[in-house]
Order: C-alpha cells, then structure tokens, then sequence
C-alpha cells in the first residue's frame, strides 16, 4: 500500500466563472458555473459526484472573501455529499484539496468537487474598508488582532516588513522586484480571462505610487468577484475520465508566522513555507530541477522571491537574481513562473488561480502563453498557512 495519500488521487476537471471588477452575477451564480463547468470537463455527471469542499466556509464578517459556503453550493447544484467540508482553519488555502485527498484515499468519497469563491471587488465598492474594521466594530479580531495593535492595517504593511529586510540583507533593488510584476503582466496578455492586460515596462512599475514601502501598486493583487473549482477524483477512477489524469505527486503543508502571532526568523524569508517545501520533496523523488512551470503564490511580488526560496528552487538571497530581467521567468525560461498572470494581473482567486494555471499547462491548454512540453508543475499557496503542491501528467 502506497505511504502516502496523494498518489492515490488525481486532478480530473478543472474551470473558473467569469471573473471581474465586479461582476454583475452574485456569488452562489459564479460558484454554481464553475462547478458545473470542472465536473464537465472531467466527463462525470453531478449525480456521480459525492463530496464538496471549500476554503473556508462562509464568514460572517463580511468582505467578499468567503461569500459561499459548501451547504449552499451542493444545494444549488443538486450534489448529495457523503463527505463535506468548510475549512476555515489549515494548511493555507489548500487546506481543502489536502483534506479531500485524505477523504478518497480513505474511501469516504470517490469524486470530490473543491471550490473557492470570492466577491471582494464587489464588496469593496459597497465599502472601502470592508476587508478590515468594518460594521463599526470596536475590536479586531483573527489574523489582523496581531499585527494591527502596531500599525499594520493591512497586510502590504506586514510583507512590506519582509521586502525591506530582503533588501537590507540581500543587496536587492526595486528593479529586481519589478521584474516579478511586470513578467506576470506580459504572461496576463496572453490570457483571455485575467483582469489587467495591458503591457507594463519596469519605468511604469518604478513609476507607481508606493502603497508600503518598499511595495508598489503593481506589487499588490487585484481584488475581484469569480470561482474556481476542480474536481478530484481516485486514480482508479481518474483512468476512465475524459481527462488525462494529473497526479498529485506530492503535496507540503505548515503552519505559522506573524499572522498566527509567532514570529521566527529576520523577516528574509518564510520558515513555516520551507517546512511545506522540505514535506513536499520527501514525498516524491523528483527534484526541483524537474519542475517544467511554477505557480507561486503572489499576494504580494515579494512572496515569489520568499516563496522560490522555501521550495529549494533557489538558495536563500538568490531569488532577486533569479527574476531579474524576467528572462529565466518568461515562458520560454528556465522555468515560466505564474503563466496566467498570477494574482497581481490576472486577479486574487486566494492562490485558487494558480492551481488552475497549472492545470492548465499541464493540459497544454495554453495556447499563446503555453510552456512547451509541460508535464509537471509546481504550485504553492498561502502566507499564514502554507501549502504546495507538485503535479505531473503521464
């Protein structure tokens, strides 16, 4: 018997909804056509589906981050689960797509539809500061009650602590940075369905104004309102589907940081994200210079350099050399990095892009942003919970 779950399960259907600044479709709409839409492209009806999940369950506070819960989705797309999931608490966004890993293994569920669903962009228009203090509230509570008390009201304060220190440390410039940004915006042209496609240079990148210094405008993701769904499904299933199956080759996870109110390091780089990356290469016998794409998780452009760090791909102070110019991230580089666009130009899906991206590729669904030959890929989520993932097509 295989030691570990993930061999057992594959990515068999993938598909995002409209995404948009805002939509004019409500939540439950857009979770429903990107449900619907991955269980087709798996080639399974909804009746042979028997789990649902979601990150991280509908909240009461509000802000468009979480407006659906999976009680909702299954309800309106006629799903009756065995298996069920809102996971507020975990290994990052992927906390779901662990959890539902476990699940078939185990044999509590044979098809698993996991989604996340955002409405940020609409309820930013409704208030300013719905993502924060809102409703008048004279207490902040959860990940911001440990960073607020000391004038981070937003989490560019908190990361923007990391991109001075790296720069402090490591002797690396805006330009270098910038990179990073202006790389994902040239890969966001090529792809139909990412807010921002019109080109920027490194002068329009130096050029913006300064949200929380060291960090720029165009360093920061794009609230919108859209779903993301795929469908997992046991290997001995995923065979017979419409797909090729992708196979979770190995999948990393941990917890910590700032934002669960435990410092560690000097802010250069993201230990809890290294123990993901180190838990991630145990489980498989490839090696980082197997990867044939990245999809880095990019909340912010500094995370990209933190993040290709803790996943080995680079050595520690190395990633500002790594991106710069752009070259060895471009698509025909030595690895193309978010070939969507990531969240800073194709829009913040909370790292759900990313998974689909690298889908994507796999799938050599690119067309003009496709990397040549891709059959594996590496993803990786989350900036207070981490989780990554290796892929790969047969």
């Amino acid at each position: 018997m295989t030691p570990f779950p993930e061999k057992l399960v594959c990515i068999t259907g993938i598909a995002q909804s409209e995404v948009a600044r805002p939509s004019r479709r409500s939540a439950l709409q857009l979770t429903a056509d990107a449900c619907l839409a991955a269980i087709a492209d798996a080639g399974l009806a909804v009746s042979e589906i028997d789990g649902i999940a979601t990150y991280p369950g509908k909240s009461s506070e509000g802000g468009g981050i979480a407006p659906v819960s999976p009680s909702e989705a299954a309800e309106v797309l006629g799903i009756d689960p065995r298996w069920i999931l809102a996971s507020s608490e975990g290994f990052s966004h992927m906390a779901p797509i662990f959890n539902a890993v476990t699940a078939i293994a185990c044999g509590m569920a044979r098809h698993i539809v996991v989604f996340r669903t955002v409405a940020q962009a609409s309820a930013r228009r409704q208030a300013r500061a719905s993502t924060l203090m809102s409703g008048g509230r004279d207490r902040v509570e959860g990940n911001n009650a440990w960073t607020v008390p000391f004038g981070a009201l937003s989490p560019v304060n908190t990361f923007a602590l990391y991109a001075q220190a790296y720069f402090d440390r490591y002797g690396a410039t805006a330009e270098q940075l910038g990179a990073v940004a202006v790389t994902s915006r040239a890969h966001a042209g090529l792809n139909p369905a990412a807010i921002y496609r019109e080109p920027i240079t490194l002068e329009d990148y130096l050029g913006a104004r300064v949200i929380s210094s060291p960090l720029r405008l165009y360093d920061c993701d794009a609230h919108v309102d859209g779903a993301t769904a795929l469908v997992l499904s046991h290997r001995d299933a995923a065979k017979d589907l419409r797909n090729p199956p992708l196979h979770i080759e190995a999948m990393g996870m941990a917890v910590g940081g700032l934002w669960t109110s435990r410092h560690e390091g000097d802010f250069t780089s993201l230990p809890a994200a290294r123990r993901a990356g180190e838990m991630l290469w145990s489980r498989t016998d490839m090696t980082p210079g197997g990867i044939d794409c990245a999809q880095i998780y990019d909340g912010f452009s500094i995370f990209v350099w933190l993040w290709l760090e803790a996943l080995g791909i680079v050595a520690p102070g190395e990633a500002c050399r790594f991106t710069e110019g752009g070259s060895r991230i471009g698509l025909d580089g030595e690895l193309p990095l978010n070939t969507g666009g990531g969240q800073l130009s194709a829009g913040r899906l909370h790292g759900y892009g990313h998974i689909h991206e690298a889908c994507v590729q796999l799938w050599q669904r690119g067309e003009g942003r496709q990397v040549a030959d891709a059959s594996t890929a590496i993803v990786s989520n989350g900036g207070y919970g981490y989780g990554a993932m290796l892929l790969r097509r047969d």
